[in-house]
């Protein structure tokens, strides 16, 4: 009797330890998944820095932030920001250039040269935009992830809305 009765102990005792084992092991791989993550996706706000995109906060903020959160500050930035997303596909490409065009006019540089002298908008063509908060967005910076995308395609979707707006 005293036989079975450590026996069941010790297979209570390997159990527990075994159960213990298999918990660590799945919380270190949950441990290893969020690092993982959140290194996915590390926050950097300042343009110009080298980080693979911004946090999932700051780009829910974007979305969430009203339009001028993701609205060019001026008509020059748009203009750039318009090639952008036309060479990057976040807006269609024939809709965008026939505004692109009128924008350029009524702005007075249908001259490419008279274009490029404009330092907003070449920060537009490399993907800067610069708000009407005040702040600059690197659209080649924020991430690829699906929310990324969708801050992307908002941001062009409102500098092209901005720009009918302007040229009408």
């Amino acid at each position: 009797m005293k036989a079975s009765k450590v026996i069941c102990a010790l297979a209570l005792a390997s159990s527990v330890l075994a159960g213990q084992a298999v918990a660590a092991s799945w919380q270190d791989q949950l441990s290893s998944a969020a690092s993982e993550l959140s290194n996915s996706s590390g926050a950097s706000s300042t343009a110009g820095t080298a980080s693979s995109g911004l946090s999932l906060s700051t780009l829910t903020g974007l979305l969430n932030g009203g339009n001028q959160a993701l609205s060019a500050n001026s008509m020059t930035n748009a203009a750039g920001v318009m090639e952008y997303c036309a060479k990057n596909k976040l807006a269609s490409v024939t809709s965008t250039e026939n505004l692109k065009s009128q924008l350029m006019n009524k702005l007075g540089m249908e001259d490419t040269a008279k274009a490029v002298e404009k330092p907003d908008y070449n920060q537009g063509l490399m993907g800067l935009l610069n708000t009407g908060k005040g702040q600059q967005l690197d659209l080649t910076t924020i991430g690829s992830s699906p929310l990324a995308e969708k801050v992307k395609t908002k941001a062009c979707d409102l500098v092209l809305k901005q720009a009918a707006n302007f040229v009408s």
